[in-house]
Parts: C-alpha cells; sequence; structure tokens
C-alpha cells in the first residue's frame, strides 16, 4: 500500500471550507451552497475522475455527492475532518451506483508478481514520477482492479471494507490489488527502460 502512498489526494489535509460556509450551508442558503460547491469542485472532482474514466459520469456522480452533503451535513460530527468527510461520501456515492448497476461477476486468475529488484527500480521512478504519468497508468487499468486499487492503495480502505462495498470475496479484492500493482509495475518498467535507453 506504500508504494504509491505519495500520490494520496493532495486535498486530504487541506482546510477547504470554513465553519461559517458550513454553518450557512445548513441554513440552506443558496449562495452559500454555491460558494461551498466551488470550493469542494476540484476535490470532488479529484476523487470521481479517479472511480470514473467518463467525464460525464464522474460530472454525474459529482453532482450526486454534493447533493448528499448538502443533505447531510446537520448530521456530520464535528470531530470528523470535514474533507475526509466529503471524500467518503464521494466514495461511497460512487460505489452505491456500481453496486446498483452491477450486471454480472467476472472470473479471475492469479497474476505473477514481478521481481524484488524490479520492484525497487519502480520505487526509484515512482519518487520521481509526475503525477500526471501516474494518472494515466491508472486510467489504463482494467475498470475493476483500477477501483478497488484506489478505494484500497489511495483511499485507505481495508479489504473487509472494499469486500462490503463492492460485493465481492475478500479474496477477489486481494488479487484486483494484486492485478493493478502487477500492471502499474510493468507499465513503468516500460517507462524506466525507455528511459534508460534514451540516456545511453
Amino acid at each position: 500500500m506504500g508504494l504509491y502512498a505519495q500520490h494520496a489526494d493532495p486535498f486530504m489535509s487541506a482546510t477547504l471550507v470554513e465553519k461559517n460556509l458550513i454553518e450557512r450551508c445548513i441554513r440552506e442558503e443558496p449562495k452559500a451552497q454555491y460558494e461551498m460547491y466551488r470550493a469542494l469542485f476540484s476535490l470532488m472532482m479529484s476523487v470521481c475522475t479517479r472511480y470514473e474514466r467518463n467525464r460525464q459520469d464522474a460530472e454525474s456522480k459529482m453532482n450526486a455527492g454534493f447533493l448528499k452533503i448538502l443533505t447531510h451535513l446537520k448530521e456530520r460530527k464535528e470531530e470528523v475532518p470535514f474533507e475526509l468527510w466529503v471524500r467518503r461520501i464521494m466514495i461511497n456515492t460512487v460505489i452505491d451506483d456500481h453496486r446498483k448497476n452491477k450486471s454480472r461477476k467476472t472470473t479471475e486468475t492469479l497474476i505473477e508478481e514481478i521481481g524484488e529488484t524490479d520492484v525497487k527500480v519502480v520505487n526509484d521512478y515512482l519518487n520521481q514520477m509526475e503525477a500526471e504519468e501516474f494518472e494515466r497508468m491508472m486510467q489504463g487499468l482494467p475498470e475493476m482492479s483500477g477501483r478497488v486499487f484506489n478505494l484500497y492503495a489511495i483511499d485507505g480502505f481495508s479489504y473487509k471494507e472494499i469486500s462490503d462495498m463492492l460485493e465481492m470475496s475478500e479474496g477477489t479484492a486481494r488479487w484486483h490489488v494484486s492485478q493493478a500493482r502487477t500492471l502499474l509495475q510493468k507499465d513503468i518498467m516500460t517507462v524506466v527502460q525507455k528511459t534508460l535507453i534514451q540516456t545511453q
């Protein structure tokens, strides 16, 4: 999980919304709701686009999630950081929609992990890799493996939580993380090798 920790959401520790604005939104002031939408837009979209590859779908999930945020503001526990609470609502919105629309299950087979030497090269490259390049690689993952990997490695959910959310066994969730990690490592190795050739 730590392998990709540096690419966790940059808004995780930011304070995007002041307490006064939250209180105004609880009073259902339209101007305050618009201000909150603008303040949270980048955070909400950054979550949704990691789970939805089509931007229109991501925007649809984001708007649905924001409506939930406004609806449940009074219920939020003050000890929970607001941005973390927002992230969880957006993630749950995307996952709930996936669960409703799930029409079939797939059969998977295990993939062999790459060697420790390659992992060291991958780690070295990750420390220098641009966020945009990592995002491109994430978008290239199979949809379900990318979704599970996001939940586990970036958003910090346990295998048990993921299995409950996506209605799959913990073993299947582990497979998807292994699958995603293997594909990402191979993708990174390809880029690293090309870089080495160009510098020789």
